[in-house]
């Protein structure tokens, strides 16, 4: 699955917006109303929460940065499709309406599936959290309400997120490939479905790792792609298996790879973060599963992947392998099928990492160079 939408960072010259928390924490309800971006001003707000919309955060007299700012709400139209328009064709899939629900219900089958839990590592009083490619905000907004004394920031190439947040919640327009994030030293630093937005996503960890504070905490929760079974149901032909090998072939041909899930524990350790943990869920596609829990959310996984089919190949098979609009179409009409067959046990696995920055005293005192000894003085 693509990414919890565009890749992205925090600098000085980043597009945000931010918004007025309630007077007491934890009290706007997610469901609020949102009015719409070109809407017009309207007075502030006399309830419990302000908005500001992400289209005010450019200062008045500064005319470049106000076209940039306006810029990046005239998103690219391919194949009925729209696209991020910051560092347009960085991230391959859309950020339209439908996208931004589907996005959304993955938020929800990752929740449950998680047990609740937004975050695995042991946070204890956050005050600087990253969330490095937002989405629709809804991580970001969840922990800002749990953690009202922490500055959560979330980043993405795409301006979709909610115009009403809480006060410690802010967006920013910006992209995590950029050399230097402009940050201040964070306490937790969080990604999520990442797959397919970076090069070399041990390049995210590495500057992630460098931004930390001291005893602060990464986290990766990362959908592998392969379609796994248990019971010998998934004959070798399965057309959505073979969906995800074409897939990957295509992401391969970008330099976008897909399957980094199963190589984050290692790119932990490798980028120097110590008590690095790793757990795994198992994900059903569909609703083949005869426990409860998991056949509901096996229901909504199927509901996601359908929806998300047509996003997850367009540009890639389009640039990847070169095939048509039309072409895709026809090939995803046998893949939709074999999604939807509960008689193939298939299932994805969802990885979870979170590793500590170590404190200088762990770092041990480096050994001294070996060199060779200095030739004996001259006579």
């Amino acid at each position: 699955m693509p990414s919890t939408t565009a890749t992205a960072s925090s600098s000085s010259s980043s597009a945000a917006a931010a918004a007025a928390q309630p007077t007491h924490p934890g009290a706007m309800a997610l469901g609020i109303p949102i009015p719409q971006r070109d809407a017009s001003p309207s007075p502030s707000p006399v309830s419990s929460v302000d908005g500001l919309s992400p289209r005010s955060i450019i200062e008045p007299d500064d005319r470049s940065t106000r076209s940039v700012n306006q810029s990046i709400f005239d998103f690219v139209c391919e194949n009925g499709r729209t696209y991020h328009r910051y560092q347009a064709g960085s991230y391959l899939f859309p950020n339209d309406q439908s996208e931004n629900e589907r996005l959304d219900l993955q938020y929800e089958i990752l929740k449950v599936l998680l047990k609740g839990r937004n975050y695995f590592a042991p946070l204890k009083d956050p005050r600087k959290i990253l969330d490095i490619g937002t989405g629709t905000g809804k991580w970001a907004i969840e922990m800002g309400n749990a953690f009202p004394k922490a500055e959560v920031t979330g980043t993405d190439l795409s301006p979709i997120q909610p115009e009403w947040v809480p006060n410690n919640v802010k967006f920013v327009i910006d992209d995590a490939n950029e050399e230097d994030w402009m940050l201040d030293p964070m306490d937790y630093i969080h990604t999520r479905v990442m797959l397919g937005c970076f090069e070399d996503f041990r390049e995210i960890i590495a500057k992630a790792y460098r931004h930390l504070k001291p005893g602060g905490w990464m986290e990766s929760q990362e959908y592998m792609p392969t379609v796994y079974c248990d019971d010998g149901t998934m004959s070798p032909d399965y057309a959505f298996a073979e969906w995800t090998q074409t897939q990957d072939r295509a992401a391969m041909n970008l330099g976008k790879p897909l399957r980094i899930a199963n190589k984050l524990k290692r790119w932990y350790e490798q980028a120097g973060f110590v008590d690095v943990h790793e757990e795994v869920f198992k994900l059903p596609i569909n609703s083949w599963p005869k426990d409860p829990q998991f056949k509901m959310l096996g229901r909504f996984s199927e509901t996601n992947l359908l929806d998300g089919l047509q996003a997850f190949s367009l540009q890639l098979f389009q640039k990847g392998l070169h095939w048509t609009k039309e072409e895709i179409e026809v090939y995803l009409v046998h893949v939709r099928k074999a999604l939807s067959d509960r008689n193939v046990h298939a299932y994805h696995k969802i990885y979870v990492v979170w590793g500590r920055k170590p404190f200088d005293h762990e770092l041990g005192v480096p050994s001294p160079p070996n060199y060779p000894p200095p030739p004996p003085p001259r006579e």
